[in-house]
């Protein structure tokens, strides 16, 4: 967060206007997040907020870098498991945090600070897991390509960014899912489809 010299920051004001701030943005949208209406929420000043954050998409930013859209899923034990196990999240209705993320999608491709924070809630976590999930297989003795896991990546990541653009809530079914492992994820990565009887 920047700040001005002068007397310290309240931690515990920082949290509230940032929960405002995620506030605003899952129930109204980017449009609606302004310093005026996130004093009014947070029943504080408006120079309080710019001190903390110049601009309102130093705020967002803030607000959803701190999120992890995207966490490891328990060894399901094959790649197969994994990835179903990875993309189950898709199955929800967006959360708090996720219509948080989703109203600032389309204009984070011209405000830098919002990819910043996009970033920071879903690329990278992301990136992290499909690291961890690639290394699980080969040490499984599943073959893996580093430039087909790349690949896995991307277009995990494009799934995840369809969940937040798409209209509706962002759920899919359980069988939309497989399909989507099973026809789409698999195949990326070099694998076979699995046997009904060998599935997890």
């Amino acid at each position: 967060m920047s700040g001005t010299p002068g007397r310290p920051l309240s931690a515990e004001l920082s949290e509230q206007l940032l929960s405002v701030a995620v506030d605003i943005l899952a129930e109204e949208g980017w449009g609606r997040l302004n310093s005026d209406r996130v004093a009014a929420r947070a029943h504080a000043g408006k120079a309080g907020i710019y001190r903390r954050w110049p601009t309102m998409a130093a705020l967002a930013r803030d607000a959803v870098g701190r999120f992890s859209l995207v966490s490891t899923p328990d060894d399901a034990g094959s790649l197969r498991a994994d990835l179903l196990a990875l993309a189950a999240r898709w199955t929800q209705p967006l959360d708090r945090e996720e219509r948080a993320v989703a109203s600032i999608v389309g204009v984070a491709r011209h405000e830098e600070e919002l990819r910043s924070g996009l970033d920071a809630a879903l690329v990278q976590p992301l990136a992290d897991v499909v690291e961890e999930i690639g290394a699980r297989a080969v040490r499984r003795g599943e073959t893996v390509e580093a430039g087909r896991l790349a690949l896995l990546g991307s277009v995990l990541e494009a799934f995840w960014w369809q969940r937040y653009t798409a209209a509706g809530d962002g759920a899919m079914s359980p069988e939309q899912v497989e399909r989507v492992v099973d026809d789409v994820l698999m195949p990326i990565v070099g694998a076979e489809r699995e046997p009904a009887s060998a599935r997890a």
